[in-house]
């Protein structure tokens, strides 16, 4: 159910600042039709440290609505507060979420038994299947392979979003955890090789602006077309270069809007991007004939 490439959505915005919702939905549906697997809104993307509780809860339900069980959303459910994210969880399960994707605590540190029992009080708490989003270069703790391993017991805890962009962590996830523990990359650069690894597939920022070719790159994977996904990988890096030249997701923002998603608003403190950066953008779609 949880594989190829699905989307870590945007959350569109009007110029003051405002959930766009009618941009939001259209964006989904657009999404879906071009191929995406799974959507999962409210993740760093998605700007979930900026939205309120509220609308929070909000995108999560715009999303599900709007996929009608066309493809799984995997709703972000994460704080670095345990209470919170068990109480997004519970939203999460009770709008009708497949799964939801729980961060690493970020800024407070915790220890690797702190991980443990943050994950185990959610999933506990809360019958619903929870991927781990491991993010070490935005939350400053890196969850190990053996605390991955002893979460991996519980049966709502089903995968990992990996974004440690290390190569050699798919393979002793996979010794540890067993081959259906589901992981997912989180980085774009290295989703091919991810699967190599043993992945399963990509929670992509690029998918945001190229669906079709991050769902292409994935299906020539899985029919054991190598040289076409290589292909593929190939025609989207300086889009993947591009999305992260400043701060994710101002880059993305820009590009949803030139395709008439909302406007590039991100709430602060993410600043508006550079002009160098608006052309670099340009150019990256244009290289991967993305035509709007």
């Amino acid at each position: 159910m949880f594989k190829g490439s699905l989307v870590a959505l945007a959350t569109p915005m009007t110029a003051s600042g405002e959930i766009d919702e009618d941009a939001f939905a259209r964006f989904v549906d657009w999404q879906i039709r071009e191929g995406t697997k799974g959507l999962v809104p409210c993740g760093t993307t998605g700007e979930s440290p900026t939205l309120s509780h509220d609308e929070h809860k909000r995108v999560v339900e715009l999303a599900i609505e709007v996929s009608a069980g066309r493809v799984p959303v995997i709703a972000g459910a994460g704080s670095n507060s345990t209470a919170e994210a068990i109480d997004f969880a519970r939203h999460a399960k009770s709008a009708g979420a497949d799964a939801t994707l729980v961060v690493t605590p970020y800024y407070n540190k915790p220890t690797q038994e702190g991980l443990y029992l943050h994950y185990m009080a959610i999933a506990d708490a809360v019958d619903i299947p929870m991927f781990i989003y491991n993010i070490p270069p935005r939350s400053v703790v890196d969850m190990s392979v053996a605390t991955m391993a002893r979460l991996a017991k519980h049966p709502n805890i089903i995968g990992v979003k990996d974004a440690t962009a290390s190569l050699t962590r798919p393979q002793h996830t996979t010794a540890a955890c067993g081959h259906d523990f589901i992981q997912l990359s989180g980085e774009d650069h290295t989703a091919l090789p991810f699967l190599a690894a043993g992945g399963h597939g990509c929670i992509s920022v690029t998918a945001n602006v190229a669906p079709r070719l991050c769902s292409q790159m994935h299906a020539a994977w899985q029919a054991g077309h190598m040289h076409e996904a290589m292909a593929l990988q190939a025609r989207l890096l300086a889009l993947h270069d591009a999305m992260f030249a400043e701060t994710s997701p101002g880059p993305v923002k820009y590009a949803t809007a030139t395709m008439g998603f909302g406007t590039e608003h991100c709430r602060l403190p993410l600043a508006p991007i550079g002009e160098d950066t608006r052309e670099r953008l340009r150019a990256a779609m244009a290289e991967a004939g993305l035509h709007h």
